[in-house]
Parts: structure tokens; sequence; C-alpha cells
């Protein structure tokens, strides 16, 4: 197959899930299939040369096309005025879908597909076999976000949810095939007929994130993008209420906080105690340094990519239920999961002072994700089902 792929962002350097998401399916997707890559960029830092370097092995054809700020600003006013959700207008330029148009038509693809409902305007109407990924469910990410946001923040995300509630329904039609990312945000798609929903989950490179004799300078270690909302709520949530409790037990216990870009909320956390790396060359480094790894998640959507490479690398690892449920580990034997900061706390230092149990919990946790996550495995049913839509036309 001839595959058009657009993104919405650059997928290069993996420091944001969706980015990571998209290589992989690229690498894997290449490997039988024909990529033609459209990639939209609004980050004015990217080093494109290095990213054309990183994906040129996978892909026939490589497009950047960049979006200017003041574009930005006036399709935001746009898609306020339109009721189109600002996530879909923030990354809409007429300009990029006429470039986008005249890509598919030099290259004449047997199939587009778009990651996102971000880029979903610039194919939904095309008359081609069509996919998209919706990866996982915004309206709920942002109606998470909605419930611990100050209340001057609470009109614009509740406006902002409902848009997108809107919007996830009205392209369903408009795609052949649709995926996402789990179980867990298909039920949540707000269409009668969401279980078409393809479930195509991430994997891991186990290759790659493969345990490490290191030694532990720190306690515990929380990873992800540090300007991500619902990964700075999380780091507040451990900084702020969990830690409190260990160190009450463990008074010399040490945070890493490791991930791109921190929040000067997270900066402003860092101490003795608790370290702030801010981007990572390697971030096994972090994973391997740390005793335990910890993701507290009250708000987000979505599979945590965190959870899979730090069981990959066999640490243990504790998170809340709803980061548990789409990864479907077995509570107390291969993760363990609490939702308050006691519950949590309590856990950290189970496995802290008893060596044994987090041995068990982080061989288990090992085990786990190499019968469950493979990108290999993952993009066969990808490439699979977007070949079943071009025999049925």
């Amino acid at each position: 197959m001839k595959i058009f792929v657009l993104l919405s962002r650059i997928p290069w350097p993996l420091e944001k899930g969706d980015k990571l998401r998209a290589f992989n399916q690229l690498k894997q997707l290449s490997k039988n299939n024909e990529i033609i890559l459209c990639a939209l960029n609004s980050d004015r830092k990217a080093n494109k040369k290095t990213a054309f370097a990183a994906l040129q092995p996978f892909c026939k054809s490589i497009s950047f096309i960049d979006l200017p700020g003041i574009g930005i600003l006036f399709n935001l006013m746009v898609a306020w005025l339109n009721g189109d959700p600002l996530q879909s207008g923030y990354f809409y330029n007429a300009r990029a879908a006429k470039r986008i148009a005249g890509l598919i038509n030099e290259h004449k693809p047997d199939i587009l597909y778009g990651q996102l409902l971000r880029v979903a305007k610039y194919i939904r109407r095309s008359n081609l076999p069509k996919a998209l990924d919706y990866q996982d469910v915004f309206s709920i990410g942002m109606k998470r976000r909605l419930e611990v946001s100050s209340w001057l923040m609470k009109p614009f995300l509740m406006m902002e949810y409902l848009r997108l509630q809107r919007y996830e329904a009205a392209v369903f039609n408009d795609f052949d095939l649709k995926t996402i990312i789990s179980e867990t945000d298909r039920v949540l798609i707000p269409h009668p007929k969401r279980d078409q929903i393809l479930i195509v989950p991430n994997g891991v490179d186990h290759d790659y994130f493969s345990p490490i004799l290191a030694d532990k300078k720190y306690d515990i270690v929380f990873t992800g993008n540090m300007a991500y909302p619902p990964n700075v709520n999380a780091a507040a949530f451990l900084v702020h209420e969990i830690m409190p409790l260990v160190w009450k037990k463990i008074p010399k216990a040490k945070v890493l906080l490791a991930g791109a870009t921190p929040d000067i909320s997270i900066r402003q956390s860092a101490s003795d105690r608790v370290i702030v790396s801010g981007w990572m060359d390697d971030i096994r480094q972090a994973y391997a340094h740390a005793s335990v790894f910890v993701a507290p998640m009250r708000i987000g959507t979505g599979l945590q990519n965190k959870l899979l490479e730090a069981m990959s690398m066999a640490v243990p690892c504790v998170t809340t239920s709803l980061a548990s449920k789409p990864l479907n580990a077995k509570a107390g034997s291969e993760i363990l999961v609490g939702d308050t900061a006691e519950q949590i706390a309590g856990y950290l230092v189970q496995l802290l002072t008893d060596s044994d149990y987090a041995n068990q919990l982080a061989s288990a946790g090992h085990a786990f994700v190499h019968r469950q996550f493979s990108w290999e495995t993952a993009n066969e049913k990808l490439e699979s089902a977007m070949s079943n839509i071009l025999k049925k036309d």
C-alpha cells in the first residue's frame, strides 16, 4: 500500500506520546508499505534537519509544513466563531490545506491516515479511503482538566469540552477506519457505533527499554513531558501530598522528576530531596537509577507509555486506577494501584523497605509488558485493517 500519513507534529524527538506512537507506526508500517509523510509544525525551535534524518529510513517522501504564529491566532479566532474545537483550529491553516491537497494529488496514495482530531479537517472530505487515529478521547481529557481547574478556567474548558465532544462524533462517519489506543478510551467516544473503532494499543521497544544495572541515586522517579497538564498535576500531587507521607517514614527519600520543558511550578518544587532534571538525552537513565517508578495520574486519557517503559526495564511500578485501567495489568501482583495520597505513599514505602517484594513485583510487571505490548503486533492489526478497507473498495 501507499499510505499518506498526516500528523499534527513532527514525530521527533520522542518526548510526547503522540510522537512516540506516530514514529513507531511509521517504522512498522514502512516494512511492507510505501509511506508518504506530511507533518505540521508549530514549533519554531524544531530541528527539522535532525528529524528528517531520523524519519528518512521509513519514508518515501517527507514534507514538513510550518504553521506561522499569526496564522495560528487567526485560525483560533475562526474556530471560536465557527463553534469548532480550538484543538482543531490551532492546527488548521488554509495554505497548509492547499499544500496537503497538492501532495495527495502528486503522490496518489491508496489510503490516507491522520493522527488525532487535530488533522481531521484536512482530509475528512477526501474521496480516498481514509483512517483516523483518535488515539485517546480529547473531550474526556478536557473534562478531567475542568474538574481540577481554577474557577477562571472552568468556562473556557467547559466550552472546549463540549466542542470536542461534538467534533469527535461529527467526524466519525467521515472515515472508513477509526482507531484508538484502548478499550477504556473506546467506550468514551460519543458515538453509538463506537464499537466499530479498532483498538490499536501502543507498544514498547523491549530491546531498548531493557533492565540496566545501575546505582540507585533516587528512590522514586516520575517521567513525562513536564509541560503537559496531566503530568504537571501528577507531579504536584506527588511532591506536595504523597511525598510528605513518605518522608515521615523515610526522611531521606529522593524523588526524580524527569522530562522535557518542566512547568514553572515543577521547577519551583526542586530541593535537595526533589530533583528536576529537565530534558534527558537518554530517559532510560532515569528509570535505571531509581528504585521505584510512580505515575500518580489524576487527569488525562490514553495509555501511559511511561508505565510500559518502566515495567519493560523491570522497575516496580505504582499508579492510579485512571492510568491502570487502559494498561490492564493485575493490581497487587504486576503493578500496585492506589488513588489517595495515603494509599500511594503506603505502596512506595512498602516497595522501598521490602526489596524481595519489590523485585517480585518488578519481575511480574516485566513479564506482563513482554506478553501484552509489542509495536510489531499492534501495527500488524493496523496494517491488516487498512488492507481490508482497500479490498472493500
